[in-house]
């Protein structure tokens, strides 16, 4: 499989993930609790090949970047919470982190 592919399946198997686990209710709702269970495996599934081809640092970096982004946007669009100013700046941050990591830095390339 594709590494790309792998990481963005990784990214949305860990975001339906963590949505089931704010569904669950403290595990009560055993749907949302089988959410949970099949959307982490997956996404450690999906990780795991996505380094076989990719660097560890990148992948690690990506995923819980995006994951994060991810988890707030549906927060802000499903679950109807806020976002202030500080919480803005800290996604732009990370979001520009992420841009270095993959464009500009060498410090994150396969060692095979």
């Amino acid at each position: 499989m594709n590494p790309a592919l792998a990481l963005v399946l990784a990214i949305a198997a860990e975001l339906v993930g963590t949505t089931a686990l704010k569904l669950s209710d403290g595990f009560s709702n055993h749907v949302a609790t089988g959410g949970v269970v099949v959307g982490y495996l997956s996404s450690f599934y999906f990780l795991g090949l996505a380094l076989e081809a990719m660097a560890i640092g990148k992948v690690y970096a990506i995923w819980s970047a995006v994951g994060i982004v991810g988890t707030t946007a549906i927060g802000l669009v499903y679950f109807g919470e806020s976002i202030d100013l500080a919480a803005v700046v800290g996604i732009g941050l990370i979001i520009a982190g992420i841009v270095l990591l993959t464009t500009i830095s060498g410090a994150y390339t396969p060692a095979h």
